[in-house]
């Protein structure tokens, strides 16, 4: 884990920023929420191509799909509250049935909403967008797997949903690590033990807690999944074919996300090793700093270690 870290708004503005100087097609649509994602870095430097759909978010849906029967590739982003549960039939149907060029950004998802409350805080939107038909599902885990996937995700047609918070996080890969949608990849080799892992905040303590499994003398490695959709169906049976147990953890609810996704993984393959999650468990959020509800919900290391530790006895 590298100590550089980088705001992951800044990894998504700035590579759109750097595609859109040679991409023309390329426009930028936000919900009266250019602050929270810093798009004005993009407003400043394309005017003509940003536009401020105010607080409408199923209207800025419907301006990203007819921008995209324009062959235009829109960018529409908000909180990920907003961008799942309160566009959801707009985008479904819009962009999605209509296979259409649409690119959706969910920003602050799971925990990671903090003080925005219950409200704001998506721990379904994984559950939501996954049973979207033909829709890649996307978290990246640090800012160079989110800029890697914001440039695929302008080179490839189609309706795609990226899942980010806003806040720095440690760079995980090199600035030149390739990337594919559908393909996973291994950060800890493990041999008792092994987290299949979504985005920044699970795969980071899913790697606290493979050291301190360490210093009890269980070997623990990290899959970082990146890809909810397509999934990396090999990558994870490979593992479960290594290790005794199989542990996903996500800052989603486990029903229907990569938890689910997991388990049906396993199950249709016959797999015969233990398998638990770690994530939301049929819960609200709630108001707090994240260090509080990554405790409350028991996203902690601590919670990643003993049920490692369960599944081991």
């Amino acid at each position: 884990m590298s100590e550089q870290t980088k705001e992951m708004r800044m990894a998504y503005v700035d590579t759109l920023v750097a595609l859109a100087e040679k991409n023309k097609n390329i426009v930028v649509l936000e919900a009266d929420l250019m602050s929270c994602t810093n798009t004005g870095v993009f407003k400043k430097a394309y005017p003509d191509r940003h536009i401020n759909c105010g607080i409408q978010e199923a209207n800025m849906i419907g301006i990203a799909a007819g921008l995209s029967t324009l062959g235009k590739i829109p960018f529409a982003a908000s909180f990920g509250c907003f961008a799942s549960r309160r566009v959801f039939d707009q985008f479904f149907l819009s962009a999605a049935y209509a296979k259409l060029n649409v690119k959706l950004i969910g920003t602050d998802p799971g925990v990671t909403a903090a003080f925005n409350g219950g409200t704001h805080m998506p721990f379904e939107d994984l559950a939501l967008m996954r049973v979207v038909p033909g829709l890649t599902v996307l978290e990246p885990s640090d800012p160079a797997s989110c800029a890697a996937f914001v440039r695929m995700m302008a080179e490839e047609y189609g309706c795609h949903y990226l899942r980010i918070p806003r806040k720095p996080v440690p760079y995980l890969y090199s600035e030149n690590e390739s990337f594919k949608f559908g393909e996973a990849k291994v950060l800890k080799e493990g041999k008792d033990v092994c987290f299949v892992a979504l985005g920044s905040l699970m795969v980071n303590q899913s790697l606290k807690a493979c050291e301190k499994l360490s210093e009890a003398g269980i070997s623990a490695g990290v899959l970082d999944v990146l890809s909810l959709k397509p999934i990396d169906c090999d990558a994870i049976l490979k593992q479960a074919g290594k290790v005794r147990a199989i542990i996903s953890a996500e800052n989603a609810q486990i029903a229907g996300g990569l938890g689910a996704a997991t388990a049906e993984i396993l199950a249709e393959a016959g797999c015969g090793c233990k398998f638990a999650r770690i994530g939301i468990r049929d819960e609200f959020g709630e108001v707090g700093t994240q260090d509080y509800l990554v405790d409350r919900f028991g996203l902690d290391v601590d919670s990643l270690v003993k049920k490692a530790q369960e599944l081991l006895k």
